[in-house]
């Protein structure tokens, strides 16, 4: 039923992978011979070719993200030539591009909407690939993909490296006497008959020390270290826009930022701009007056200049103040098991599906794998990878690997996909506990998850995410988010891990209360890096200097804290420099509203386990995935379009 995970090969991966891609490409010759070529002998099978590279490709550079190594490492920098050469050749060849135009010609009138949904996309993307351009210039595009490739690849190596390789090193207890217990029996190891504690740059380790570090001095060496990573990225930064600004040059397009909107749902980069300028218009009098409270309460100590290392450690004590709000309190109730089980509760109670542990193996010990079930068939199968290792890259992210579709034999193809996060280690002693905010990372990681996977859609290329427009993909994780913050939600699954307690409703409204916390600093934040991605690729900055000097001038006019010189957050944006929202990063905040408003129906209809509702939303937007636009399903669900008002009340920033 299910492809099994399996890598024991997987240093002959790139003759695996020369194998596959030979018989693809005899496959698609034949294809193309065919005389009277229509959408089921054609288009069915040339899918499928597309999902059977995809089915072996992704765990083997899945692999290096999740279990870095010298091996892992090689392996997908053989690869990367190999599929980067195949897919700039099938994106160029004239002949796929034409039969896909005459089919489209001769049967759109015989062809369903999903047909002609694929027909429209493939038909653009392969004019985005550059494939009517003459051979000179298809063959520049082929080396510039390969190029920006191996770019990327080496910009995230460079960050993985640089964070696995600091350590502080801390002796004196009153340094650390504020670190939650369980951060702090992590961080705790004997030398020399001494008791010594240990911070790295791994997102939980970070994070304990930035936000409770007792001394300020280790508070700035940390950030410091943090937002120092990779420097020779700076150097990567500068070849990845001017081969891009090259790239879309070629094709015909102004900038990258330009080019980029072809396959979203903005239409102009005006509109994209006018839509962060307006929210940081919104927002900035009362991020102003979150500032304020920061600095006064730092006065306390005799701090006057607050700095950027010093935020995350006042806001905890005036959140701790203001809600009585003591993240380690929460932890036991928030045990990772308890939550995931809890969790599991939640989206039967809500969406009908159940999650049923399963023993097939996968590239972890602590990587659970579940089958889930529909009206007691089985219909998609997730792996769930939450803890943090050092062989891990960092942040937390969704991977699809097979899509649901229907092969040309009429055998339906089930799908499947990975979950990563970075949450708290368990040990022989101590479980994962986790923040809320872990908490919070999990529902938006598994609302991308569902979105690929509860998919009905028969066409492999607009079935799950695929197919779907960037700056709307966050819409599903985004809206699933808020439930993580539901008294009715929460019970299902914050229950103390020894005790069995649930978490009582007040502890609960604290939560509730506090999760506009600082809410307008949070969004300028996210508006501070939208800006900065989408104007860096509407114009070409052509050094570092004039990368950090667009960088200033945008903090100038829209960010109320201004970090250290020495800060080099562009270095480690890996989002646009080694992911794929380059000039899409602003997709955060234009999908957040579409989720605030589609999440306001379930507040408005008085309960928010509405199961009703619930289910029309899982029929209209995770049903059909890419299938339709998603403007298009936000209306058939809403039966209205969105307002970014929503978005603000939900965040407390209006009322």
């Amino acid at each position: 039923m299910f492809k099994e995970f399996n890598l024991e090969n997987l240093e002959n991966s790139k003759n695996e992978l020369e194998e596959i891609l030979t018989s693809s490409r005899k496959r698609v010759d034949e294809l193309l011979e065919i005389e009277n070529k229509t959408y089921q002998n054609f288009v069915v099978p040339f899918q499928e070719i597309g999902e059977s590279i995809n089915e072996f490709l992704t765990p083997v550079f899945h692999i290096d993200s999740v279990k870095n190594s010298e091996i892992t490492q090689k392996v997908y920098e053989e690869c990367l030539p190999l599929i980067s050469d195949y897919e700039t050749d099938i994106s160029q060849n004239v002949n796929i591009f034409k039969t896909l135009k005459d089919i489209q010609f001769n049967y759109k009138r015989e062809l369903n909407d999903i047909q002609n949904k694929v027909l429209y996309n493939e038909i653009r993307d392969f004019k985005l690939s550059g494939c009517d351009l003459e051979n000179n210039k298809k063959k520049k595009l082929k080396e510039l993909s390969l190029e920006l490739s191996k770019l990327s690849q080496k910009f995230s190596q460079n960050l993985l490296n640089a964070t696995n390789s600091y350590e502080m090193i801390i002796e004196d207890f009153e340094d650390v006497k504020e670190i939650p217990q369980s951060d702090l029996e992590l961080a705790k190891f004997e030398e020399e008959g001494k008791t010594k504690y240990k911070f790295t740059l791994q997102m939980p380790s970070y994070l304990a020390y930035i936000t409770y570090g007792s001394s300020r001095e280790k508070r700035e060496e940390i950030y410091k270290a943090y937002t120092t990573r990779a420097p020779e990225n700076g150097k990567i930064i500068e070849q990845i826009l001017k081969l891009k600004d090259e790239k879309v040059k070629i094709l015909g397009f102004d900038s990258y930022a330009q080019y980029s909107l072809e396959t979203k749902m903005a239409k102009t980069t005006q509109e994209v701009v006018s839509f962060l300028e307006e929210l940081a218009l919104k927002g900035k009098d009362r991020a102003l007056e979150e500032l304020e409270e920061i600095k006064e309460y730092a006065k306390k100590d005799g701090i006057e200049n607050i700095q950027s290392f010093d935020m995350s450690y006042y806001s905890e004590k005036i959140k701790k103040e203001k809600y009585d709000l003591d993240e380690e309190y929460y932890r036991p109730y928030f045990e990772q098991n308890s939550v995931l089980n809890g969790f599991f509760d939640f989206l039967k109670e809500v969406f009908e599906i159940e999650f049923t542990l399963t023993d097939a193996k996968a590239w972890d010990e602590k990587v659970k794998v579940y089958n889930i079930s529909e009206k007691g068939n089985v219909i998609a199968r997730i792996y769930i990878d939450l803890e943090a290792r050092k062989d891990k890259r960092g942040g937390a992210w969704m991977n699809n690997w097979h899509s649901h579709y229907v092969n040309s034999k009429g055998e339906k193809q089930l799908p499947t996909a990975y979950i990563v996060c970075n949450f708290p280690q368990s040990t022989e002693n101590t479980p994962s506990l986790l923040r809320h905010s872990d908490v919070v990372t999990l529902f938006h990681e598994m609302g991308h998850a569902l979105h690929h996977l509860l998919s009905k859609v028969p066409e492999a290329f607009v079935s799950g995410i695929s197919g779907v427009a960037w700056d709307v993909v966050e819409f599903p994780s985004q809206f699933l988010e808020y439930f993580s913050y539901d008294k009715e939600v929460l019970k299902l699954f914050a229950k103390h891990y020894k005790t069995g307690e649930v978490l009582s409703d007040e502890a609960i409204d604290r939560i509730i209360k506090a999760k506009n916390f600082q809410s307008s600093m949070g969004m300028l934040r996210q508006i501070e890096f939208a800006l900065f991605d989408f104007k860096l690729h509407e114009k070409l900055c052509k050094t570092e200097d004039e990368v950090q000097a667009l960088l200033d001038s945008i903090r100038e006019k829209y960010s109320v804290s201004k970090p250290p010189k020495y800060n080099k957050f562009q270095n480690g944006f890996s989002h646009i420099f080694a992911g794929g929202y380059a000039a899409g990063y602003y997709s955060y905040k234009w999908a957040e509203v579409l989720s605030a408003d589609a999440f306001y129906m379930f507040i408005d209809s008085g309960r928010v386990l509405n199961k009703e509702l619930a289910t029309k939303y899982k029929d209209i937007v995770l049903k059909n995935g890419g299938s339709k636009d998603m403007d298009q399903l936000f209306f058939e669900f809403a039966s209205r379009n969105p307002s970014v008002d929503s978005l603000l009340k939900i965040d407390g920033i209006i009322s």
